[in-house]
């Protein structure tokens, strides 16, 4: 039904007036639809309305219906709605493919003894699955602490896989409300994780070598995996005194210590300055739209890293890698960062943080990350 009142919910017509006039409202469910003309340019009228809406607890989008300029308001819900079972059942399915995966760096059978394996390889899927939720945990604390409505993290399973899993994402709706909560959703993140990688690596070095079997080494079957090791992961070793790699062919690093390995790899894919990866936010907010000059690049970068990694080190399965991640920063350039409603700019301390937290995840990589050689 058409009203020029507003619902009790929505701010009022008057605070409205000088960026929107309004000819019509409606409710749609729990939308609040008000249909008018834009006095003003989009961008001003975003940072005009946006907070207003905020105060009755709406997030407030424009759009078109019919040819017609609308503003469309939905309620926040901030916490999940009832039982988030999707985020459970894939929480599950990616225990499982993790622990699969542990498996086989532990030389255990499922199959025969299923219990026992779950037994032995827990650690493995502990490892990779704390650092991936601790980063996907801290988006999600901070998107909470900023207002951004955000999902629980949805965990990715990959069965029958080396790692079992491509790790996990949060989904964030609506509007970012300044450069300052885009910086500290997109920077908490890699934060919260690489705290957690170290601890994890760490961890990792302190526990026994495993023992590879010896039939496992005779087979002709058996398919080596080699990983590099960034200097972070290398100078914790070092630090530690513990080493990662053995002169003896039948003793090979605890797993522990590969869950350490995903999670600096998953950071410093994660750090790629280019659309919506952490690193895309973290330069959009430090930088503005100038990082739109930087995402341009990042492309051709990868796919000058694949040539040097197939023509130089001569290692084909890690050119593989770069040249997908190519093309998919050139899907992440296209459809471009968050655009905050407030484009102040950051405070120094910020600006330090972002500087430090690229230089750490340089730290996390490498240009061959995993070889496989195979039978």
């Amino acid at each position: 039904m058409a009203s020029t009142e507003p619902p009790e919910a929505g701010p009022s017509l008057e605070r409205l007036r000088s960026v929107f006039r309004v000819y019509d409202v409606r409710t749609d469910g729990e939308q609040l639809v008000y249909y008018g003309e834009p006095l003003v340019t989009q961008e001003r009228l975003m940072q005009t309305v946006w907070p207003l809406f905020r105060e009755q607890g709406y997030e407030v989008s424009l759009s078109t219906r019919m040819g017609e300029y609308v503003l469309v308001a939905e309620p926040v819900h901030l916490g999940p709605n009832g039982v988030p079972w999707k985020n459970v059942v894939l929480f599950l399915a990616t225990v499982l493919s993790t622990l699969w995966a542990g498996t086989l760096w532990y030389h255990v059978n499922p199959v025969s003894n299923p219990v026992g394996a779950v037994m032995t390889a827990w650690p493995f899927t502990f490892a990779v699955m704390g650092v991936l939720g601790t980063h996907e945990l801290g988006h999600y604390v901070m998107s909470r602490y900023h207002g951004v409505e955000a999902s629980l993290p949805y965990f990715i399973p990959v069965p029958l896989s080396i790692i079992g899993t491509m790790g996990a994402v949060i989904r964030m709706k609506g509007q970012m409300p300044n450069r300052k909560a885009l910086f500290d959703i997109g920077v908490a993140g890699p934060i919260a994780g690489l705290v957690a990688t170290v601890v994890v690596t760490a961890v990792g070095l302190t526990l026994d070598p495993v023992t590879v079997p010896q039939s496992v080494i005779n087979s002709a079957n058996t398919m080596e995996v080699q990983f590099g090791y960034p200097p972070l992961l290398k100078g914790i070793a070092a630090v530690m005194g513990q080493p990662l790699t053995f002169a003896d062919p039948s003793r090979s690093v605890n797993p522990v210590v590969i869950g350490g390995w995903v999670g600096m790899f998953v950071t410093f894919l994660n750090l790629i300055p280019v659309g919506q990866l952490d690193g895309g936010h973290i330069v959009r907010a430090m930088i503005g739209e100038r990082q739109e000059s930087i995402a341009a690049l990042v492309p051709a970068m990868l796919f000058g890293l694949a040539a040097y990694v197939f023509y130089v080190l001569d290692v084909s399965n890690a050119t593989v890698l770069w040249v997908i991640w190519g093309f998919l920063s050139m899907f992440f350039a296209y459809v471009g960062p968050a655009n905050p409603v407030n484009e102040d700019g950051l405070d120094a301390k910020r600006m330090a943080i972002g500087i430090l937290t690229f230089i750490v995840g340089v730290l996390c990589f490498t240009p061959v990350p995993i070889e496989i050689i195979g039978p």
